[in-house]
């Protein structure tokens, strides 16, 4: 299962939460392909004059409960199965939240580093000609993914606007706060890893100024993750980080690392590597140390079956996408090791867009402890229902999260009589 195809991996957990579910075995055979997938040929005029034609795919999964909404995402290795996939594991995140939507995912084969800001503004409107007749902010929601942005989503927006005549800003998310952004979703997905942390100690006896944390990356993630945590009391005492010079180096310190500290440094020095609060350390030491909870925050499958075997830890949180392989996975199960999967851990990204979304609809705004206030109980209830449903069913929390969002999209899918 480590080198299968992504649309195969996601069809195995779907058959999988629907046994473990008792869900109906239509319910699988409507879920297991999306309900529209558009590949497209973008053309673009060159800097230097020759027209070079792109591939972009948007998939949308399932509409029981509302429009799609995903990422997009500009990457040299994109492909339909993938983008098919990302929009299945997306209907299960949305589930999780239950928020109204179904998963959406879209994706261009490219390298956007080889581009000019020009190429990739024309790569970026092109793409919304080919599809935005499969677009709407009650039709499919496209956001920022990997190598996209803010201002990429501006461009899409502004192609949107000319095409259709109408300023529907709802149309996309993850957009700057000029152009009808929400406030707080920067910090979204760090922030809600931190809720989901908070909440599993909780659960399992761990008081938080006495629990210790791994935390894997230093991006957008990575540090508002630990940033939150540090505000909590959380004592991060190893942090994985990479150089393009020397490559995979950790930092560590047994009586916590400074947050303050860290994140002055890197803005001054634009890295970490001689940070004076901590040792540093090598990548293979890192994942041997001892600690309470362990948060990848950086990225897919970074930890495999041999870091599995090795881990000194109680907990892991995914704080990026995929970060355990599947064969990692089953090692843990068997050491016991908790893992609060991705699709809860890091849903206060795709939460706060749907919030941005909602003030779009609304044309009314919310300041950013409005967000944040929305955002904490939101968590905290698909946490203690999905928790219910592992004591439940004695169900490993992976299981117990797929077969609650699954449960979710059936009864809207059976409501509507598509089976």
């Amino acid at each position: 299962m480590e080198n299968m195809n992504p649309i195969e991996n996601a069809r195995l957990q779907l058959k999988s939460a629907c046994e473990l579910g008792d869900i109906d075995k239509n319910v699988y055979e409507i879920l297991k392909n999306p309900q529209r997938v558009i590949e497209v040929s973008i053309p673009v005029k060159m800097d230097n004059g020759d027209v070079k034609v792109f591939t972009g795919y948007r998939s949308c999964h399932n509409t029981a409960v509302g429009p799609g909404k995903g990422g997009v995402r500009f990457h040299p290795n994109v492909t339909m199965d993938e983008v098919k996939a990302l929009s299945m594991w997306m209907s299960f995140k949305c589930g999780v939240m239950n928020l109204p939507y179904g998963g959406g995912k879209g994706g261009i084969k490219v390298d956007p580093s080889e581009l000019s800001q020009r190429e990739l503004e024309e790569l970026s409107r092109g793409y919304i000609r080919a599809i935005y007749k499969y677009l709407g902010d009650d039709i499919d929601i496209p956001a920022p993914d990997v190598n996209t942005n803010g201002k990429v989503m501006g461009w899409m927006l502004d192609e949107y606007i000319k095409l259709t005549g109408h300023h529907r800003p709802g149309t996309f998310t993850g957009k700057p706060i000029v152009l009808g952004g929400s406030k707080g979703r920067t910090e979204a997905t760090g922030l809600g890893v931190t809720y989901i942390t908070r909440n599993i100690c909780h659960k399992l006896g761990l008081k938080l100024s006495d629990t210790s944390v791994l935390l894997q990356g230093f991006g957008n993630v990575g540090s508002y993750t630990f940033k939150f945590l540090a505000e909590m009391g959380f004592k991060v005492i190893g942090l994985l980080e990479w150089d393009k010079e020397i490559g995979e180096y950790a930092l560590y310190n047994k009586n916590g690392i400074s947050y303050e500290k860290l994140s002055k440094f890197k803005e001054e020095n634009n890295s970490l590597v001689d940070f004076d609060g901590a040792s540093r350390i090598s990548a293979e030491e890192f994942w041997s140390l001892r600690a309470d909870i362990l948060i990848p925050a950086a990225l897919e499958n970074s930890v495999n079956e041999e870091i599995a075997e090795k881990l000194d830890i109680k907990v892991i949180v995914e704080g990026a996408n995929g970060p355990v392989t599947s064969a990692a996975d089953e090692i843990l199960k068997n050491r016991s090791i908790t893992v609060v999967p991705d699709i809860l851990a890091n849903s206060g990204g795709v939460t706060v867009s749907y919030y941005e979304w909602v003030q779009n609809r609304y044309g009314f705004y919310w300041n950013e402890a409005e967000v944040f206030n929305k955002l904490e109980p939101s968590m905290n209830e698909a946490f203690e229902n999905i928790w219910a449903i592992k004591e439940e069913k004695n169900l490993t929390f992976r299981q117990a999260t797929y077969v609650y969002s699954l449960i979710r999209i059936s009864e809207a899918m059976n409501y509507r009589g598509w089976f």
